[in-house]
């Protein structure tokens, strides 16, 4: 499976301020790969901003369409307000791994229920539309064995192939290469196998 998370190193965020009948909502957009990420980022916007009047919440610590590792919040904001039209928003993003803080500072003027919502949702639009992304894909170890003259040849060709070599075992024998082979990419090896002349020994089923 390959989907587009937030380009930003863990335990930064992208920040945007979104004003509303002089209510401020200052949304902090994160790449949240586990809830304790999330946990995190809530307790910095806490600390940031004390004098706030709320912090709402969302977040999908997984991939798109994640229903375990997913949360919203209120915060005391009327129910449904703002967590879920927030979230609502990540999810329709298709993005993974993601979490978003929005912080409100009252202005003075009710915006009924309606409007909070309203106002919630576009907070966060606003944010990504210049949240910076990349893709993850997701992978499985796969362990090649070539002898001691393959390697060097075994490793240009998976790079080629953006396969990540995460770990080699050297033994007597030769030396076993565990990669990261994407989930979503049949095991085709022949291509390799004619430029070792054979060399090559898959040892997964």
């Amino acid at each position: 499976m390959r989907y587009p998370v937030p380009d930003l190193v863990p335990g930064t965020w992208r920040e945007c301020e979104l004003e509303v009948e002089k209510s401020r909502f200052i949304t902090w957009l994160s790449y949240i790969p586990d809830v304790t990420d999330f946990e995190s980022l809530l307790a910095e916007a806490r600390r940031c901003h004390p004098g706030a009047s709320h912090h709402c919440t969302s977040f999908i610590a997984g991939p798109p369409g994640e229903q375990s590792a997913i949360g919203f919040s209120d915060d005391g904001e009327p129910g449904g307000t703002a967590g879920r039209p927030m979230y609502r928003v990540l999810e329709g993003s298709g993005l993974g791994q993601v979490g978003c803080v929005v912080t409100r500072y009252f202005g003075g003027t009710k915006l009924g229920t309606g409007g909070l919502a309203r106002a919630y949702a576009q907070a966060v639009a606003q944010a990504l539309e210049s949240l910076p992304r990349r893709e993850v894909v997701e992978r499985r170890p796969l362990h090649l064995k070539v002898d001691f003259a393959g390697e060097a040849e075994a490793r240009t060709w998976l790079g080629e192939q953006r396969i990540p070599v995460e770990a080699a075992d050297y033994a007597a024998e030769g030396v076993t290469l565990r990669v990261g082979w994407p989930i979503d990419t049949p095991v085709e090896l022949s291509k390799l196998e004619s430029r070792l002349r054979g060399r090559l020994s898959l040892l997964d089923e």
